[in-house]
Parts: structure tokens; C-alpha cells; sequence
């Protein structure tokens, strides 16, 4: 098989000209109690519901629909610390949803009032890390109305990533890649004389996980859910982010099926259910049946690959399919080292796998370092004419990563959060195939992405998805491709290396052909920080980085809401932007509220036309147009086509077609919170 992520990112050369943002690590907040940032909601106050952590009548009609309601711990009821808001990478608030959390020391709570009926609860949250790394375990505290005690464990095993990428669970560690530039010397270290002093743990990430549990009953509406860190805890803080609950509908039985109970499988997880789940699979393919996996905990540890066979469980909180990751003797032809749970069809070079159809359970990997030519990922291989709907991906380095050619994918109503990598990509030859209604939240790498790796991704859309919260990289990223789609999309705080919506010529994709439609999508949050060029980034932003970006591309009815720096960004790398240009890129009806710094950020050559292009709430300059940083006589080598209806006063007829408004350093002005346009 195809190796299962994208290869080293390519260093970044550092631009000549560069933005110089102050992004302090602040470990202090990892220790130490964080200043609060304001006084806790008082107790008889409404429970307080968002999407993203903002209002959802601002996300109306995008992002995934789902069947949990989001309450952020800031807004609940609490004797802990409000940390945040911060955006600088490696900090706690900045991984948060909404950029925000609750730091409990143990003996505090925060708590929660059900806006509806539940019966279940996501929490997610921090804990410390042991202090050589390999992560601890502590107890959460969980009463409704102040009984029915229950205990969650928490554990920082699969959390708490160092260094460089690909990145270290070793907090002490020294560079990874001391030939690399870094920000913290602004220097090659290796090439620097006397050898720079970087500290460690040196630039901690991926703070976050989630669990979830049960309540064994249905609460109403009104009810109080309280999250305790318990005296004694062996957890110096716990760090609470939000609060998901949902009312479960009762387990799901199909009782004309092949039922794995039959062939051996264990539901209580002790035993290996591979064995009885191959046979259960064989059977069922044999007799024209589905496989069923009643309520339980099935242990499998290894592939299973799978072709014209439906796998259905009892839905994904009640049935989960778990393994252990495991070492392999040699390493594998496609380079793995380990093996792990998941679901795999047949190599695109044997035909890929055919009809095969997963839904109703859980699959829960045990995926705690970053190795890219592993394949532990929950779903894999090419599977053609084929759906994934209603599964929760957990704890896989990537959750859905499939290597074409392959055509006619669903990939449906499915929650992927707590990924080493992506949670979903699209690579090779991916084509007539759709990704709709999934929810996504804390990846180490894109959430979303198709990756045109030598053969085109075609004709494929990703439409309303929502992306919380990836670590590294971006919400969505196309990587080259003929006739893609992203539509009705909420993409939310993306944290460094990335942002909201990436459209790369990069990583060796093909070129972009055909027409490219961005539409109807919201980020917020997003507009990040890029650490190797030491610049801002848009909450939408295209790269030419192997070659140009000229096909047609429509941007329609976006709204980029509350961007850390740019809206929208155009740029080549400083090698290549004499070679390269982005071209015949089309904004329309794009609303725009609140920027650190511009509207629009050119830094390449190129063009791009804008109508009805409303902002407001710009912390800088409204075109900051560098161009190819020739700054000729005649102007910028980026040229801005004004179509009319650009309201706010950022396009002012001065700045067209191609004035030079390259501020080297715009200083970054937070902007008010989003609201009603």
C-alpha cells in the first residue's frame, strides 16, 4: 500500500522579507495557574449552547449536523481558573475550542446545566504529562444534581507531542532536525556559531483529548452535570474544555445477520475477535448477509481486509471495535513498523476492494507517536462503490485514509476526533466520491484533505463537514485535483502551520484543472500563525509552492469570522516566486468580520477579481500587496480586479489594480467578536 500521510513537510525557506510576530511559548501556563480571565458565569444563568464556540446563528446552515449540543466550560458555572483567550501556538487556550478553557486544581469543578434530555457525555480536556513523557492517568469526578456519582479516568497517553515534526512523546528531547530553520534562534541552528541554547520540553502541542461516558439513565433538561478533579488527584490541573451531551437512542439489533457471537468474537474484549470476526465476514459474504456486532468491546489488533461485505454494529456508543498497536517483526513492503486496529480494503493495484459498507460502531486505536509510514489507520486501502456512515474514529493516526484509484465513496455522519494525523484524506486518484456531515475534532494534521499525489482526485466534494481544532496544518486542504467542491463547511480554530481553508499546489500534487468551488463555508479563528516564514496566514489562503495556480477557482458565499491575521492570502514560496503566479482566483459574496490584520495579503504574483466583498472590524491595511517583492515602478505583480459591491471601505480605489501596500510588519489589532451581519 501507498504510505498512509503526507511526507516530511518541506522546510520553509525564510523569506526575505518577513513579518515578525511574537509568539512566546509561555510553559508557564503548563505549570502554573493561569490569571483568570474573568469572573464565572453566575449559577442561575441559562445554559449557554454553541458551534465552535461561537453563536449558532452565525454557523446557520453549515457545518455538520449533529446529534450532540456543545457547551464550552468558560461559559459553565465554576470555582476553577478561565485560561485564554490566547492564539500563540504551544499553549493551552490556544488548542481549545473557542480559545478558552477552565483549569481545575484538584477539589475544583466546573458545571455544566443541560440545555435538553441527555443520557451521555463527551468531555474534553488536559491533563499533565509525566515528566519523561509516556502521559499519566487521574480521576474525573461526574455527578448529576449532585448524585449519582460516576468516575471518568483520564489519561495523557495518547496527548502531549514535542519537538519538530515529525515530533517526539520524549519532552526532553533534544532538535529533531537541528539542519532546520527555527523562530525561537532565528537561525539554522546547526549552521550557527556558538550552537544556539533551545530549551526543552521544546515546542509542546496536541494538549487535548476527549472520553466519553454513559449516564445509565436520561437526564432533563436543566439538569446540573458537575466535572470534579477529586482531591489527591495525581493531576496538578485538569484542564476542562467543553462539554458535549446527547441523548443515545437504545442499541441498535439486527437479528437476521451474522452475528459475530456466532463465529467466537468476545464482547468483553479479553480475547482476540479478529479470528471470529474473518470467519463472521466469509460467512456472511458466502450467505449474502450482513455481519452484525451486537453491543461489546472486541479486541482486534491487526487489518481487516474487507470486500462486498456489510459490517454493521450496534451503534458507535455501544459497539467498539479496539486494539493495541503492535510492533512488527520486519518491517512491512509499504514500510510499516507497526500494525493496529482497522478496517482496509484491497490494494488500488489489485483492483481495490468493491460494495463494502461500515456503519454503527466505534473503532478505538491505541496510536501514541507519529511514524508516516505506518498504516494504523482506522480505514484504509481503496474502496470503490462503497459507505462509511455513523462510525466514531478514535485514538488512529489517520481515521479515513484511502489510496486510489478508487471511485464512489460516502463518507457519511461520522465523528473522527483525537488523531495523530488527519482525520480524512483523499490520496490518488480519488474520484465521483463525497464526504458530508462529519465532525472532527483535535488532528495533528489536516482534518480534511484530497492529496492529487500522481494521479488527480476528481469531482469529489466535501460539504457540510465541521473541523475543530487541528493541531497542526489546516481544517481543509486540496492539494491539486480536477473539478473539487468545498461547500457549507465550519472550520474553527486551526492553531499553527495552517489554517481554515488551504489550496496547495505542494507535497508533488498534480496541477489544479478544471474548476475549484470554495462555497458557502465559514472559518473562524482561523487566519494562523506559519512558524517557518514567521508570518500571519488567511483563514482561506492558496500556495504555489511546485507550481502555479491557474485554473479557475470561485470563492462564493464564505464568511471568514474573527481571522488571527489575514482573511484571505495568496503566496509563493520566496525560491519560486519568480517562477510561479496564482491566477483567475474569483471572490464573491464574501463577508468578512474581523481581522488581526488585512483583508487580503498578496505575496505572489498573479491576480484575483472580488465582488461583494463586504468587511468589517479590519485590524490593518485592507490589500496588503507585496507581490513578487520587486516593488517595480509599475506596481505590484499581483493586480486586484474591483467587480463593484465591495463594501466597508477595505478595496479603495487607490489600491487597485496593483498599488505596493507591503507593510513588512502590521502590527496585529484582535478584533471585536463576530456578530449578526
Amino acid at each position: 500500500m501507498s504510505r498512509s500521510t503526507k511526507p516530511t513537510r518541506p522546510r520553509h525557506r525564510r523569506p526575505v522579507v518577513v513579518y515578525t510576530v511574537a509568539v512566546a511559548t509561555t510553559l508557564a501556563l503548563l505549570a502554573a495557574a493561569p490569571t483568570p480571565a474573568g469572573a464565572a458565569p453566575d449559577a442561575a444563568a441559562a445554559p449557554v449552547v454553541t458551534r465552535a464556540a461561537l453563536d449558532p446563528q452565525l454557523v446557520a446552515g453549515r457545518g455538520a449536523d449533529v446529534d450532540f449540543v456543545e457547551q464550552e466550560a468558560e461559559n459553565a458555572r465554576t470555582d476553577g481558573e478561565i485560561i485564554g483567550p490566547d492564539r500563540a501556538a504551544y499553549t493551552l487556550p490556544a488548542e481549545a475550542s473557542g480559545r478558552r478553557a477552565v483549569r481545575l486544581t484538584p477539589g475544583r469543578y466546573v458545571e455544566f446545566v443541560l440545555p435538553r434530555a441527555a443520557n451521555a457525555i463527551t468531555v474534553r480536556y488536559s491533563i499533565p504529562d509525566a515528566p519523561q513523557g509516556g502521559g499519566i492517568t487521574a480521576p474525573l469526578g461526574v455527578t448529576v444534581n449532585g448524585r449519582h456519582p460516576r468516575t471518568m479516568t483520564l489519561t495523557s497517553q495518547y496527548s502531549w507531542l514535542y519537538n519538530q515534526y515529525p515530533f517526539s512523546n520524549d519532552p526532553t528531547a533534544g532538535l529533531l532536525h537541528p539542519d532546520w530553520w527555527i523562530t525561537e534562534c532565528s537561525c539554522v541552528p546547526s549552521a550557527t556559531t556558538p550552537y544556539p541554547s533551545i530549551g526543552t520540553p521544546f515546542r509542546p502541542s496536541h494538549f487535548y483529548d476527549e472520553q466519553r461516558l454513559l449516564l445509565g439513565r436520561t437526564y432533563r433538561a436543566g439538569d446540573r452535570v458537575r466535572l470534579t478533579a477529586p482531591p489527591g488527584s495525581a493531576a496538578a490541573w485538569t484542564v476542562i474544555d467543553l462539554l458535549d451531551s446527547e441523548l443515545v437512542a437504545p442499541p441498535h439489533v439486527r437479528l437476521v445477520a451474522a452475528n459475530v457471537l456466532a463465529f467466537g468474537a468476545d464482547p468483553t474484549g479479553r480475547r482476540d475477535s479478529a479470528p471470529a470476526l474473518e470467519r463472521a465476514i466469509a460467512f456472511a459474504r458466502r450467505a449474502n448477509l450482513t455481519v452484525y456486532l451486537p453491543p461489546g468491546t472486541y479486541q482486534v489488533n491487526r487489518h481487516i481486509i474487507v470486500d462486498d461485505v456489510r459490517i454493521e454494529g450496534a451503534g458507535n456508543w455501544y459497539t467498539t471495535i479496539k486494539g493495541r498497536q503492535v510492533t512488527l517483526p520486519t518491517p512491512a513492503p509499504d514500510g510499516s513498523v507497526h500494525t493496529g486496529v482497522g478496517f482496509y480494503g484491497r490494494d488500488a493495484a489489485d483492483g481495490g476492494s468493491h460494495d463494502v459498507h461500515l456503519s454503527g460502531f466505534a473503532i478505538e486505536g491505541d496510536v501514541r507517536e507519529r511514524i508516516d509510514t505506518d498504516q494504523v489507520n482506522a480505514i484504509g486501502g481503496a474502496l470503490n462503490d462503497s459507505t462509511i456512515d455513523g462510525l466514531h474514529l478514535h485514538h488512529t493516526k489517520v481515521g479515513i485514509w484511502l489510496d486510489g484509484p478508487m471511485r464512489n465513496v460516502r463518507i457519511t455522519n461520522n465523528v473522527i476526533v483525537d488523531q495523530i494525523a488527519d482525520a480524512l484524506n483523499f490520496h490518488t486518484g480519488v474520484t465521483d466520491s463525497l464526504v458530508a456531515q462529519n465532525f472532527v475534532r483535535n488532528t495533528g494534521d489536516d482534518g480534511l484533505a484530497m492529496w492529487s499525489e500522481t494521479t488527480a482526485n476528481a469531482r469529489n466534494t466535501f460539504d457540510h463537514n465541521t473541523v475543530q481544532s487541528p493541531v497542526l496544518a489546516n481544517g481543509i486542504a486540496i492539494y491539486g485535483g480536477t473539478d473539487n467542491t468545498v461547500s457549507n463547511n465550519l472550520i474553527a480554530d486551526p492553531v499553527r502551520e495552517g489554517s481554515g481553508i488551504h489550496v496547495g499546489a505542494r507535497f508533488g500534487a498534480q496541477p489544479f484543472t478544471g474548476h475549484l468551488r470554495i462555497t458557502g463555508n465559514t472559518t473562524a479563528r482561523a487566519g494562523t500563525y506559519e512558524l517557518n516564514w514567521n508570518i500571519g496566514l488567511g483563514a482561506i489562503w492558496f500556495f504555489a509552492l511546485d507550481r502555479s495556480i491557474d485554473a479557475t477557482i470561485d470563492v462564493v458565499g464564505d464568511a471568514y469570522l474573527d481571522s488571527t491575521y489575514n482573511a484571505i492570502m495568496l503566496v509563493s514560496d520566496w525560491p519560486v516566486k519568480d517562477l510561479y503566479s496564482i491566477t483567475n482566483v474569483r471572490f464573491t459574496d464574501i463577508r468578512v468580520d474581523g481581522t488581526g490584520t488585512s483583508v487580503v495579503s498578496a505575496r505572489t504574483a498573479g491576480s484575483a477579481s472580488f465582488a461583494n466583498v463586504d468587511a468589517r472590524n479590519v485590524g490593518a491595511v485592507g490589500v496588503n500587496n507585496c507581490g513578487s517583492f520587486h516593488f517595480t515602478p509599475a506596481g505590484s505583480e499581483f493586480a486586484l480586479t474591483d467587480l463593484g459591491g465591495n463594501d466597508g471601505g477595505w478595496l479603495a480605489p487607490w489600491l487597485l489594480p496593483n498599488t505596493i501596500t507591503c507593510a513588512d510588519r502590521p502590527p496585529v489589532v484582535p478584533p471585536a467578536p463576530p456578530s449578526p451581519w
